[in-house]
Parts: C-alpha cells; sequence; structure tokens
C-alpha cells in the first residue's frame, strides 16, 4: 500500500530528500543569531519559502526554494557636523558664540580685579 501524505509538514520533510528541511533549520538559526547581534534595539529578519508544484499528466513535481533576509549586524549612528566658513565643526555655531562672549567678559573681569588689586598694593 502506497504512503499518501495528508499535512504539509509531511511534504516538507520529505523535500530533496530531507535536504530542503535542513537548510530551512539552517536559515532559522542565522536569524535568530543575526536578530540576537543586532545593535539596535529592533530588529528584523525575513525567511521567504517558496514552495511551486508542477503537474503533468498525473505527477506533481514539487520544487522548493528558501532563502532569508537578514538584518544588518553593523549599524553606525549618525553624528552631526555643522558647516562652518567651509569645514566641519562638531560645535554649534551658537554655542561657540556663547560660549565665547562670557569667557571675554570674564577675562575682563579678571584683569579688572588685577588692576584693583595693583592699586591696593600702591
Amino acid at each position: 500500500m502506497s504512503r499518501v501524505l495528508r499535512t504539509f509538514r509531511e511534504m516538507l520533510g520529505l523535500l530533496s530528500r530531507g535536504d530542503f528541511s535542513r537548510h530551512c533549520d539552517k536559515l532559522l538559526n542565522e536569524a535568530i543569531q543575526a536578530v540576537e547581534e543586532c545593535p539596535a534595539d529592533k530588529c528584523k529578519a525575513e525567511i521567504i519559502v517558496k514552495i511551486t508544484l508542477d503537474y503533468e499528466l498525473g505527477r506533481v513535481d514539487i520544487k522548493a526554494d528558501a532563502k532569508s533576509k537578514l538584518p544588518d549586524t553593523v549599524k553606525f549612528m549618525k553624528t552631526p557636523f555643522w558647516a562652518i566658513d567651509g569645514q566641519l565643526s562638531v560645535e554649534h555655531p551658537n554655542q561657540i558664540d556663547m560660549f565665547r562672549a562670557p569667557r571675554a567678559a570674564a577675562s575682563r573681569q579678571s584683569e579688572d580685579e588685577g588692576d584693583d588689586e595693583e592699586a591696593a598694593a600702591s
């Protein structure tokens, strides 16, 4: 008596004498490893399985294909720069001005204090 396959899982395990199922297992392991190693808080991997059935004169040929789409395992965050006089700077132009003004005032104030100390000493 011939064996009749009643489920998709049974058919899947027999494709290419079990090689297709092992290939899918490998893709699954690679996908799990890729998402675990993903540098981002969220990432996604896909495994696409395609089953093609060709029918001719009572015979069904089944062709299976599987491929995966893994997330990038190395991602670099963006770094902001500002263009100043045709060059790149890591300091925002407004912040540079903001910090220069108090320094100039502070240096003038310390010069004034030095003059007061000299006047008191004489």
